[in-house]
């Protein structure tokens, strides 16, 4: 059957880039950017707390880490929740032990499913961000768009009236987004969005009901997907982590203040054999001058009074 005439038409086919969110820069020439008594990263600590429905149905895609064997899938279902009951309350004791304000990707059902969770988070002085739904209703563009704004809107309701924060950052399921994704994010009271992993700065995307500030969440030393996706060892991810660290500090130097993103799981890093690990990687990056741990919002807002202070100048 040949294919339609349209079939290899595509509007955006142009020098650039297919969409117009943000202008490109190169890193290496932007304004420098100055944290918080001089300090050279920004240590931000993203920990996950995620529901994978039993029953889930995977559309359009498989969400990273979800379900794989026949319903019921005990196996890795029982697997997942381990990082609600116990492996995010073993993070959240390093953190204490040493000092560390963190933001916590919450799913909004996680607030109906494990209330008492979100609640020691926020009590333990972390921020909170959203995070969808749950780990199965992704975002996509075959979604309409009354359907994503119910869903978002229905997320963060969750988390805000349990939690009583404002949450104002934002990480999809899966990083998965539609079109309209940050449109509607912005709708809803998000300020900054963590999904697109193009950068190790902070960069402002446009959208129709303002901007969003895209955060760099780092996703090839996400302890889920170096571990459980590559298959790398424990050992070689601490590596990875001070490496990225090291690089960041040196740049740090010359082109202004970097951030040092640290996306955990509770199923994955707060396991008990993997605890130790966690601990070396926090503790080496602390053992630095001039490292400033931070929430994501607090970051935000310490990048974006700079950049809004440039333009007014």
């Amino acid at each position: 059957m040949p294919l339609p005439d349209d079939y290899l038409v595509y509007p955006a086919r142009r020098h650039g880039m297919d969409h117009e969110r943000y202008g490109w820069s190169d890193l290496f020439k932007r304004p420098k950017v100055e944290w918080p008594n001089g300090a050279k990263i920004a240590l931000w600590v993203m920990p996950a707390a995620q529901w994978f429905p039993l029953d889930s149905k995977h559309k359009p895609f498989r969400a990273p880490g979800g379900l794989s064997m026949p319903f019921p899938d005990y196996r890795y279902y029982t697997n997942r929740d381990y990082g609600n009951r116990v492996g995010s309350y073993r993070i959240l004791k390093i953190l204490q032990e040493r000092g560390i304000r963190s933001s916590f990707a919450v799913n909004g059902v996680i607030a109906e499913r494990y209330p008492q969770l979100v609640q020691d988070i926020v009590e333990a002085g972390h921020e909170i961000v959203g995070h969808g739904l749950h780990m199965d209703q992704l975002h996509h563009s075959g979604l309409s768009g009354d359907e994503e704004q119910t869903i978002i809107a229905e997320s963060l309701s969750l988390l805000r009236e349990l939690s009583g924060q404002a949450v104002t950052g934002w990480l999809s399921p899966g990083r998965a987004q539609s079109y309209a994704t940050p449109d509607i994010l912005v709708r809803n009271g998000i300020r900054y969005a963590c999904d697109w992993a193009n950068d190790d700065m902070p960069y402002v995307m446009d959208t129709s009901a303002g901007q969003l500030l895209a955060m760099p969440h780092a996703y090839e030393t996400d302890d889920r997907v170096v571990m459980l996706d590559f298959h790398h060892t424990e050992t070689s991810w601490v590596e990875q982590i001070k490496d990225r660290f090291d690089v960041l500090y040196r740049e740090a130097d010359t082109y202004g203040g970097r951030i040092l993103s640290l996306p955990l799981h509770g199923f994955v890093a707060g396991v008990p054999y993997r605890a130790t690990y966690l601990k070396e990687v926090l503790d080496y990056v602390l053992g630095h001058d001039g490292v400033w741990v931070a929430s994501g919002a607090e970051i935000a807002d310490a990048f974006s009074a700079q950049i809004n202070a440039e333009r007014a100048g």
